[in-house]
C-alpha cells in the first residue's frame, strides 16, 4: 500500500479522479424493474449551477482553494514517503542489507525499509531534509488542482445517467466510456502543465544522492533547464506518464464497470423485505451503491500497481543525464529515450524498483532491491 500511495503523488491527479467519484453523491433514484420510474431528478453534477450547490456561484472560489489547501496538506505529509520512494528507485542504496528469513524459514538479504531510510535521511541533512523538493511539488499539485477546475467550467461534463440495470448494458458502456475520455482529456492536460514542476521536484530530490545544490529553487531552477536543455528539457519523462495515466484510468473505470454491472445485484436491499418500499424507494439501491464505490477503490488499487512502469521509468528520465550523479552512471545509463529505459529496466529485472517500501529482497545479481 506505500507504494501505491506514494505512487499516488506521481499519479495523484489519476488516482483522484477515480476516488473522486467514489466521493460523489448518489445519482437521483432510477427505477427498479418491479416499480416504475420516477420523474427525472436533476444531477448532482449539474446542481453545480444553482445556487447553495458546492462550488457554485460565490462559492466555487471558496471550494476550489480548499481543495488545493488540503492537497496541499495531504502532500507534505505524503513527501517523505515519495522521496523515499524516489531514491530508492534510482538505485541509490547507502545502507548495506541485513539478513533475515522469509515465510519459507530461507536466509535472504533484505535492503532497509521506509522506515529505516528516513532515519538514515534524518541524520544526514536533519529532519528537514525529508522535505527536499516539496515546494515545486506543491506548486505542481495546485497547479494541476486549478487547472481541473477551470477546464470543469470551460468545458462542463454533460449530464449522464448512472445505468445499473443488466438490461441496458450498450447505454451503460456508452457512459463509462463518454464519461472516461472527459477524464482523460482533463488528467492529460493537467498533466501536461504541470509536468516541468513535476521534473524540478524530482531534481531537487535526487540531489541527495551526490550532495550537489545545482537545483534549488524553482526559478534558477527552470532558467538551468531552459539554459541547459531548451523547452523540451522541462517535458523528460512526460509521456510514460501520460501513458500510465492513459492506462490507469480506462482500465480501472472499464474493470469497475463490467464486474458492477456483472457482478453486482441491484435487487440487493437493506430494508427487512429486500425490496424497499414506496416511502424509501432508493433504500433498494443502497448497498449496491456501496458495493460499487469499493469496487472502484479496489481497482484503482490493482490497476495502479499494473501500471507503475510507467511511473518509474518517467521518473527515471526526468532525472537522466542532467548533471546530477544519480541521473549517471553508475546508478543509470544514460537513456536515449524513455523506451530504452523500459527495456533496460526489464533485462534487469527492474521495473517494479520502488514499488515496495517495507520489505526489499536482494536480488540475485543485482545491487537494486527487487520488491
Amino acid at each position: 500500500m506505500a507504494g501505491a500511495g506514494a505512487g499516488a503523488g506521481a499519479r495523484g491527479g489519476a488516482a483522484a479522479g477515480v476516488e473522486a467519484r467514489a466521493r460523489d453523491p448518489p445519482p437521483a433514484h432510477r427505477a427498479h424493474p418491479r416499480h416504475p420510474r420516477p420523474a427525472a431528478q436533476p444531477s448532482a453534477r449539474r446542481m453545480d449551477g444553482g445556487s447553495g450547490g458546492l462550488g457554485s456561484g460565490d462559492n466555487a472560489p471558496t471550494t476550489e482553494a480548499l481543495f488545493v489547501a488540503l492537497g496541499a496538506g495531504v502532500t507534505a505529509l505524503s513527501h517523505p514517503l515519495l522521496y523515499v520512494k524516489l531514491l530508492i528507485q534510482v538505485g541509490h542504496e547507502p545502507m548495506p542489507p541485513t539478513l533475515g528469513t522469509n515465510v519459507l524459514g530461507r536466509k535472504v538479504l533484505y535492503l532497509p525499509s521506509f522506515f529505516t531510510y528516513a532515519k538514515y535521511i534524518v541524520q544526514v541533512d536533519g529532519k528537514i531534509g525529508l522535505f527536499r523538493g516539496l515546494s515545486p511539488r506543491l506548486m505542481s499539485n495546485a497547479l494541476s488542482t486549478v487547472t481541473r477546475g477551470s477546464m470543469k467550467k470551460v468545458f462542463p461534463p454533460d449530464e449522464i445517467e448512472q445505468v445499473s440495470n443488466k438490461d441496458d448494458m450498450k447505454t451503460s458502456l456508452k457512459k463509462v466510456v463518454k464519461e472516461t475520455s472527459y477524464e482523460m482529456m482533463m488528467q492529460c492536460v493537467s498533466r501536461m502543465l504541470a509536468h516541468p514542476l513535476h521534473v524540478i521536484s524530482m531534481r531537487c530530490m535526487v540531489q541527495f544522492v551526490g550532495r550537489e545544490a545545482k537545483y534549488s529553487g524553482v526559478l534558477s531552477s527552470i532558467g538551468k533547464i531552459f539554459k541547459e536543455e531548451g523547452l523540451l528539457g522541462f517535458f523528460v519523462g512526460l509521456i510514460p506518464h501520460l501513458l500510465g495515466d492513459v492506462v490507469f484510468l480506462w482500465g480501472c473505470n472499464l474493470l469497475a464497470h463490467f464486474i458492477n454491472a456483472y457482478l453486482v445485484d441491484d435487487s440487493v436491499s437493506d430494508t427487512p423485505g429486500g425490496l424497499g418500499n414506496d416511502q424509501n424507494p432508493g433504500s433498494q439501491f443502497s448497498q449496491a451503491l456501496a458495493i460499487r464505490s469499493y469496487t472502484k477503490f479496489v481497482m484503482g488499487i490493482a490497476v495502479s500497481m499494473l501500471t507503475y512502469p510507467f511511473l518509474l521509468v518517467g521518473d527515471l528520465m526526468a532525472v537522466n543525464n542532467c548533471g546530477l550523479q544519480a541521473g549517471l552512471p553508475p546508478y543509470s545509463p544514460v537513456f536515449k529515450s524513455w523506451i530504452h529505459c523500459w527495456k533496460y529496466l526489464s533485462v534487469q529485472g527492474q521495473l517494479f524498483r520502488g514499488s515496495s517500501l517495507l520489505f526489499r529482497r536482494v536480488s540475485s545479481g543485482s545491487c537494486f532491491a527487487l520488491e
